[in-house]
């Protein structure tokens, strides 16, 4: 009974690549999904973020923290990338656990997926609301906290109900349902519009601002604050001066609050089956849009920070501080309009992605099948969006979402570290995710052509050697050091997928003991010192096992480069921060799991396609779990269904 669950949870889908078809309306270029990614991660946070870790964490090294996060962010967009590269389907992290890790974990990732786009959209509503209510001198709030105010214990709900809140979101959600070229257009507009003011932001920086503001000293904290000299409100508010006035602490932690700046890119993963040639476009527009916003977030940090010195920054908002600063007042306003149509970009990508990630967890009976319904017209998942619209909605009028915003985080950062461990289970693979029963061209609309792409490898990549040998070995101890060939085999891949488990429950207890003992750590407690050196030999191990390992050749639009190493310190840093989130966070993620299991063991797990499957024809072949090599090239071998006639 306990196998055949097991056999149940970690039952995977490999991928009917072939078709040609898709319900939805392929009309996305290059340039809509770099917009999307850029107006969906370049959110408001640029005009608030830079400004409060430089005056409470970092100074002028700041530049350093959003570099750092950059480059972590990076990791995680790499292997998004290569994803969309090679799974030209929707549903993002959630198909890319699917199709390697199996049904349990998929679900997970997607329902944690669900709740990070539906607490976003509403988080960042309510910041629409507020940036505008402050614009106005607070009368929209003046006027609700008056006549609607909801004084209710446990700040669980808001103060006031936020109408302006709820009448945006359901805008948005009309637009959404009314088609997704409209969507990119706005988007696309709103975002050329952010883009021109954070230019104008980053110019004016480096024309009004001063060097000398990056080489303070306690002299000049001193006249300006007028507080004795050994007080301890200038380690507090000063650190020590120059350029990183609060040491390497600061710029990690720094870096720590900027890495979540640069979540929003996976957005462009879940259009795969609407953009024209998903698996060209969608690694670009992941890449490009990283990089647009890094350099958009270094600009106007180095552009701040050159402004004003860094211990006069007002938290809240600092860029009109800044302008005022240098006696450019009026510039305000211009901020003022950069940041609500960057909350319009925000919103529209935490909206966009939330129906397709339903679609695809109905479409696969995991949720209930209604939401799979699409609308012939506008071909969009019509009930998903409007569903998801209106919790959203909700849930920006009625609550206090300061307490979940970290339940964003558990889901982002879980579904960044599945779709690394993906990866790097994948390139280790024999076959490809690619039915071996179809056929081998996968044909996508480029410009309205048909255009026939290889979908995996071409026919003599694995050699004569495939021929002459069985695919299947027996494992020996040998093997995870020096294996017998040179490419994958079911062996050297079930290898890999057990490594893999290992040092994910090996970097889970490392990070867990960083967070909880770090400062026993810095301390050189024995105790905690031989813990950390034995997990970091035993990681070490694990990762020389998969590194010796055959890996696939198949030929791909991108791969994440330095295998295993990069996909691994991606989920290091991902569970790490993970593990930083309070106690509160976790409990209340294990609510939200709770009712994601229940929905799961009652209905998705006996009305999962894969399940339906079993006694039919499959719909999707388990490709990855065949005993046999999957030839690409040659039509004989892949025009005969699993079983056909032999010559």
């Amino acid at each position: 009974m306990a196998a055949k669950l097991a056999k149940m949870l970690l039952r995977r889908r490999a991928l009917d690549c072939s078709g040609e078809e898709t319900r939805f309306a392929r009309c996305l270029s290059t340039l809509d999904l770099i917009a999307l990614g850029v107006g969906s991660t370049l959110g408001a946070g640029v005009y608030v973020l830079a400004g409060e870790v430089a005056r409470e964490k970092a100074g002028p090294a700041i530049v350093l923290c959003f570099l750092i996060a950059a480059l972590s962010s990076m990791l995680a967009g790499l292997c998004y990338a290569e994803f969309g590269a090679r799974v030209p389907k929707t549903g993002s992290a959630y198909l890319y656990s699917y199709v390697t890790v199996g049904e349990i974990w998929a679900f997970i990732t997607g329902w944690n997926l669900i709740l990070s786009y539906v607490i976003g959209t509403a988080s960042v509503a309510r910041a629409w609301s507020s940036t505008f209510d402050n614009l106005v001198e607070q009368k929209i709030s003046g006027f609700f906290k008056a006549s609607m105010a909801m004084k209710v214990p446990g700040k669980v709900l808001a103060e006031y109900p936020d109408l302006f809140a709820l009448i945006l979101v359901l805008l948005l959600t009309g637009l959404l349902a009314f088609g997704v070229s409209e969507s990119a257009l706005v988007n696309k507009i709103f975002t050329g519009i952010n883009l021109v003011v954070l230019g104008f932001v980053i110019i004016s920086g480096f024309v009004k601002g001063d060097a000398a503001n990056w080489n303070l000293t306690e002299e000049d904290y001193l006249s300006f604050s007028n507080v004795t000299p050994n007080s301890s409100k200038i380690a507090e508010d000063f650190g020590v001066g120059g350029f990183a006035p609060f040491g390497l602490n600061g710029i990690l932690s720094g870096a720590a609050t900027c890495f979540y700046a640069f979540v929003g890119f996976d957005c462009i993963a879940t259009t795969s089956e609407e953009a024209k040639n998903p698996m060209r476009s969608i690694p670009i527009g992941i890449v490009a849009s990283l990089l647009i916003c890094f350099f958009a977030y270094f600009g106007v940090s180095a552009a701040l920070t050159l402004m004003m010195p860094y211990y006069q920054l007002d938290t809240q908002s600092p860029l009109p501080e800044a302008f005022s600063h240098v006696g450019w007042a009026p510039a305000k306003y211009i901020v003022a309009a950069g940041s609500l149509c960057a909350l319009s970009t925000s919103l529209l990508g935490s909206m966009f992605p939330m129906p397709r990630v339903i679609y695809a967890m109905a479409e696969d009976g995991l949720l209930f099948r209604v939401l799979s319904r699409m609308n012939a017209r506008t071909k969009t998942p019509l009930i998903a969006t409007i569903a998801s619209g209106i919790v959203a909605a909700l849930m920006a009028f009625l609550f206090d979402l300061a307490a979940l915003v970290d339940l964003m985080s558990i889901g982002t950062l879980l579904a960044y570290s599945l779709v690394a461990i993906c990866v790097l289970i994948l390139r280790y693979q024999p076959g490809s995710l690619g039915s071996s029963s179809q056929t081998e061209k996968l044909v996508e609309l480029v410009g309205g052509e048909k255009v026939a792409v290889s979908g995996g490898d071409s026919g003599d990549e694995y050699g004569t050697e495939m021929e002459d040998r069985p695919l299947r070995e027996t494992f020996t101890a040998k093997l995870l050091f020096s294996p017998s060939r040179n490419v994958p085999t079911q062996t050297s891949g079930n290898i890999v997928y057990a490594t893999t488990a290992i040092i994910s429950v090996l970097i889970t207890v490392l990070c867990v003991v960083l967070a909880c003992y770090l400062p026993e750590l810095l301390a050189a407690q024995p105790v905690v010192v031989t813990v950390c050196v034995v997990l970091a030999l035993l990681c070490g191990l694990c990762v020389i096992i998969i590194w010796r390992q055959p890996e696939s050749k198949e030929a791909l639009t991108f791969k994440v480069p330095l295998l295993p190493w990069l996909p691994l310190f991606s989920v290091f840093v991902n569970i790490y921060l993970m593990m930083q989130l309070d106690m509160a966070t976790w409990c209340r993620f294990a609510v939200w799991m709770a009712i994601g299991f229940a929905i799961y063991f009652i209905y998705g797990i006996r009305h999962s396609s894969e399940a339906a499957s079993g006694s039919s024809q499959r719909k999707y072949e388990p490709a990855l779990q065949s005993k046999s090599p999957i030839y690409r090239g040659a039509a004989d071998d892949s025009d005969v269904e699993g079983g056909g006639s032999s010559p």
